[in-house]
């Protein structure tokens, strides 16, 4: 007699979220941190862009954009704030530090000379006007 049981396709992913819990951070052998990503939501408003960044545990020194036509990047690093000591074994870490950079190409060039930037709470704002459409020019054929 054959056994059968139903297809779960989350059940591998749920048990090897929770099946090391409490187990890993005490086996923790010193697994290489992963680069932090960085999310971005972008929204249109009178004439401008609108784009928010999480950039959690960042300084905002170390925040860089870039605007190149349409063209917009923006690059972040993530410090680790303090070193392990020679008597102290790292047991399990979740934080992550590194360098994260997002680029992506908006519908319309932005006008670089009115950016504007915020950062507060780990969050990024940035303001980005439009460029003004050059007006088309009609020419009187002879």
């Amino acid at each position: 007699m054959s056994n059968i049981t139903r297809f779960d396709p989350f059940n591998d992913l749920v048990d090897d979220l929770f099946k090391g819990f409490l187990v890993r951070p005490l086996a923790y052998e010193g697994r290489e941190a992963v680069a932090p990503r960085m999310k971005v939501d972008v929204a249109e408003k009178n004439g401008a862009y609108l784009v928010t960044a999480e950039v959690p545990g960042v300084k905002k020194e170390d925040i860089h954009v870039s605007v190149d036509g349409a063209q917009v990047t923006l690059e972040a690093e993530v410090k680790q704030e303090r070193e392990v000591g020679k008597d102290e074994r790292v047991l399990h870490i979740e934080r992550t530090y590194g360098k994260a950079m997002r680029s992506f190409s908006l519908p319309q060039e932005i006008d670089e000379g009115k950016v504007e930037a915020k950062y507060r709470d780990g969050v990024l704002e940035l303001t980005l006007p439009k460029k003004a459409a050059a007006a088309r020019k009609q020419i009187t054929v002879q």
